[in-house]
């Protein structure tokens, strides 16, 4: 009996039957595996990020750790902290402290101040180049613009500008940059290999902040006083269009727009609007408002984490920071920092 057993287990119908539980088992411990992986995926927390709030009146910077939804610490710098920046590898932080008229430089491992950039008088805004080699800087109080190497940290050259200079963009591919003058209420682009002003494109009053489209095809200029958003086209330094804002129970000199952050495909905007305590949310193929979010009080600059999980906005008045869902255009949470935070910058872990 226990021969004709084998020879039935070695059967050729036998073996099919065995191979086939055997395969039947396989798919299910592949299943079964690749469920696992999945939840482990979907329970794995966003990457973590780091945000540098500037407090103009504290004198300081605060560091915020995304994730959490915290403040980690706060750090003395120089005077009239404003305009900040990330270096492109994130080791370091420029920060524009107008009062001492230069620029700080934050090492990000040790969080203390290891140097400076030779700015003009009261810096006040600055952008980093696409490579991350140089640092353009607007000089509130000589109206010009200093370019910097950031490998050497010396200055390479500058650029004389209109009056009360502050709003600085580049375009993606660093061949343009844009400056705002705040009493000329012009936007000057700037041929970044010759220096020289290519046009001066007028706007409404007090121009604050310029941004780039993603894919370069339009310039947006915020005008604080004149509560608009001109929209150029930077091929022909025309103004083709101005967005406008209303929020009911609020009064135009109310809304004051700041600063403009796109989303990396470029279809949607936000635009701080001061003292109207709102952030606009608009669509760039229509320019039309899809929604205002309800900030923290005289909202100046916003910033998106890496990931474009979350927008934070820097609201002066109310001495916090307010942190979007960017999804949901929730706001979640309110994060107390110094005092009257102005400028933000997020970099990743």
């Amino acid at each position: 009996m226990r021969v004709h057993s084998r020879q039935l287990s070695d059967s050729p119908s036998s073996a099919a039957h065995s191979r086939d539980a055997f395969s039947r088992e396989w798919e299910k411990g592949r299943a079964f595996c690749s469920a696992a992986v999945a939840a482990l995926l979907l329970a794995a927390p966003a990457q973590a990020f780091t945000a540098y709030v500037s407090n103009e009146k504290g004198n300081s910077v605060t560091i915020i750790d995304t994730d959490k939804m915290e403040a980690i610490k706060t750090i003395k710098v120089g005077r009239r902290p404003r305009g900040i920046e990330i270096s492109k590898d994130n080791s370091e932080v420029y920060i524009c402290a107008g009062d001492d008229d230069t620029i700080q430089v934050l090492d990000t491992k040790t969080l203390k101040i290891t140097g400076n950039l030779p700015s003009g008088p009261d810096p006040e805004l600055m952008i980093l180049s696409p490579d991350g080699k140089t640092v353009y800087v607007s000089n509130e109080n000589d109206n010009l613009v200093t370019m910097i190497d950031t490998k050497t940290k010396r200055q390479i050259g500058d650029v004389p500008v209109g009056v009360e200079p502050e709003g600085m963009a580049v375009s993606p591919d660093g061949r343009i940059l844009v400056n705002t003058s705040e009493t000329t209420n012009m936007a000057h682009l700037i041929d970044t290999q010759t220096k020289q002003i290519i046009a001066n494109v007028l706007v409404d009053a007090r121009p604050r902040f310029a941004a780039f489209k993603p894919d370069a095809s339009e310039l947006w200029v915020s005008s604080e006083i004149g509560g608009t958003v001109a929209v150029i086209d930077p091929q022909s330094h025309k103004v083709t269009q101005k967005i406008r804002f209303e929020i009911p129970g609020l009064s135009k000199e109310a809304i004051q727009p700041i600063g403009i952050a796109f989303t990396n495909d470029g279809k949607r905007a936000f635009v701080a609007l001061g003292p109207a305590n709102r952030v606009a949310v608009i669509d760039t193929a229509t320019k039309k408002i899809e929604k205002y979010l309800l900030v923290g009080q005289r909202v100046w600059h916003l910033a998106f984490t890496p990931d474009e999980k979350y927008l934070l906005t820097a609201n002066g008045v109310s001495n916090d920071i307010s942190i979007v869902d960017a999804a949901s255009l929730k706001v979640l949470k309110s994060i107390p920092v110094g005092a009257f935070p102005w400028g933000i910058a997020v970099a990743g872990k």
